[in-house]
């Protein structure tokens, strides 16, 4: 195929990636690394960087519209964002001395695990829990719109879901996906936030973790203008319809998608690294 028809080819699978990432709280790069490698057989160092420069085009793309309509907890999104950040330094100096083969199965490891927890299905609404401390004493707690009117929610395990933010930046810098994975699942299950707030600040937050990683790719060489262009674009654009759909969304349906996507995604990963076909 000639240039044109794989940047369209690569904006289309992007734009399902971004539109898929913003209703889960993924970023898109949790579908465009494995989308990049298995499909059109693109390293995967430089997969992982044009899913970067996407997961910064998804956060800005679906933040904005996540905020305006109530939903982000913005005061713990950034005191999460100090975990991430570091890890995700961490993460992209250890990447490069690794190998393509080892990438994909702890990619799809992650993916896995991610699969199993998203189907477990905590309730919703958790109103009589107590305040924490901690949370209280960082004004974390929040509200966020429902149909009935505003509902209100306490932060839980603060200190335990700081050290999941540090491992979701390491796994940022190390695999390009933003995270979002851990960080939904760290925040749904060990803070005890909603799940719409729990992904929507996931989204809000990705983008400043990808940015602390992307530097390094970029010093390395790992990021192609002419691949991460189309994959910016598309995902970018995908985000802002997801963020439209996702106040009408249905949690059940969310969970669904997001557990039986990266449940194909993980087997073709291991697969494919544990045969040295990346």
């Amino acid at each position: 195929m000639n240039i044109l028809e794989f940047s369209l080819l690569v904006w289309l699978g992007s734009f399902l990636a971004g539109f898929l990432g913003a209703l889960t709280g993924l970023g898109g790069g949790v579908v465009i690394v494995p989308f990049l490698t298995l499909v059109f057989g693109v390293d995967i160092h430089y997969a992982i960087g044009a899913s970067l420069v996407s997961v910064i085009a998804t956060s800005s793309g679906a933040a904005s519209a996540y905020v305006k309509e109530g939903y982000t907890n913005v005061r713990l999104g950034m005191f999460l964002e100090v975990a991430t950040t570091f890890g995700a330094i961490v993460g992209a100096i250890v990447a490069a001395k690794i190998s393509t083969g080892f990438l994909a199965v702890v990619f799809g490891i992650v993916l896995l695990y991610s699969a199993y927890l998203s189907r477990q299905n905590p309730p919703e609404h958790l109103n009589n829990l107590p305040p924490n401390s901690l949370a209280v004493r960082l004004q974390l707690n929040g509200t966020y719109p429902t149909p009935t009117g505003e509902q209100s929610y306490n932060v839980r395990g603060v200190p335990y879901g700081f050290g999941l933010m540090f491992i979701a930046g390491v796994l940022s810098g190390l695999l390009g996906i933003g995270s979002g994975a851990l960080k939904v699942l760290a925040m749904d299950r060990i803070m005890h936030i909603p799940f719409k707030v729990s992904t929507t600040t996931s989204n809000f937050m990705i983008g400043v973790t990808a940015a602390a990683s992307a530097g390094i790719y970029l010093n390395r060489g790992y990021i192609d203008p002419g691949l991460a262009m189309p994959v910016m674009l598309g995902v970018l654009f995908g985000a802002l319809l997801g963020a439209r759909i996702l106040v009408r969304a249905k949690v059940k349906l969310l969970r669904n998608i997001f557990s039986v996507v990266i449940l194909v995604l993980a087997v073709e990963m291991i697969y494919k690294g544990l045969t040295g076909r990346l």
